[in-house]
């Protein structure tokens, strides 16, 4: 919960400016809801695409605050977060509640970005596969295993978001590979094309060798794209 419009305004025109450089990388950001119409006002017509950190599950109807992804499509989203760490830990999102809203995001014509990970707790406990696996599982079962070629995955380990923590690369790879792995037994073309992302205190300093690992396929940035020469730096390191 960060921003506002004149902050933003430079921070996207940055970005923008930024990203026109860049070959072989696809950009977005995803903002706050009330700033979607200012994204979508700055980004037109330019290499960065944009998104929303959030919908409802509901397409319609009295859920009063809640927003949905048809909502969302007036303002030219393209992506939308799904299940991040923060909905999981703060506001106790399901895995359940998180794959039907992954299949409102789809319905919609929206990709969505569907974060999974671990706690520390879970890590420690040697569950961290395991853990992923039903994040994993639970989407699939809701709406298959082909529906992940619209969508992006996100990998979060949630002990390593905010905390200045990261996993290794080797960390990092290993769950991506999971991942990979376990789609990989429905349908392995669908598995071999998924945008795999790393998102847990990505910086300049170690984008690149994070993305350096086979499974990795890109970072989903947080902290870091709040300034725009960070943000723009790990870019240019996905685009290598």
């Amino acid at each position: 919960m960060h921003g506002g419009l004149k902050v933003n305004q430079r921070l996207l025109q940055d970005v923008v400016a930024g990203a026109s450089g860049l070959r072989g990388v696809a950009v977005a950001v995803c903002v706050p809801f009330p700033y979607l119409a200012q994204a979508q006002a700055v980004l037109s017509g330019t290499p960065v695409a944009w998104g929303a950190q959030n919908l409802s599950e509901q397409a319609q109807g009295a859920f009063t605050g809640e927003v949905s992804a048809a909502m969302l499509q007036d303002f030219g989203c393209r992506y939308v977060l799904v299940g991040h760490s923060e909905r999981r830990a703060i506001y106790g999102e399901s895995d359940k509640l998180v794959a039907e809203k992954f299949a409102a995001a789809l319905a919609s014509g929206l990709s969505p970005v569907f974060c999974v990970g671990e706690t520390l707790e879970q890590r420690d406990a040697g569950r961290t596969l395991d853990v992923v696996a039903a994040q994993i599982d639970a989407v699939k079962n809701r709406v298959g295993v082909a529906a992940f070629s619209g969508a992006v995955v996100a990998y979060e380990p949630v002990w390593a978001i905010g905390t200045g923590r990261t996993a290794t690369s080797a960390q990092a790879q290993e769950v991506h590979a999971a991942i990979r792995a376990r789609l990989a037994k429905d349908d392995a073309k669908v598995a071999d094309e998924l945008r795999i992302l790393y998102g847990g205190s990505v910086k300049p300093g170690n984008a690149a060798e994070l993305f350096a690992m086979p499974d990795i396929d890109g970072g989903l940035i947080g902290g870091a794209s709040l300034v725009a020469a960070d943000f723009l730096s790990i870019c240019a390191a996905a685009a290598r």
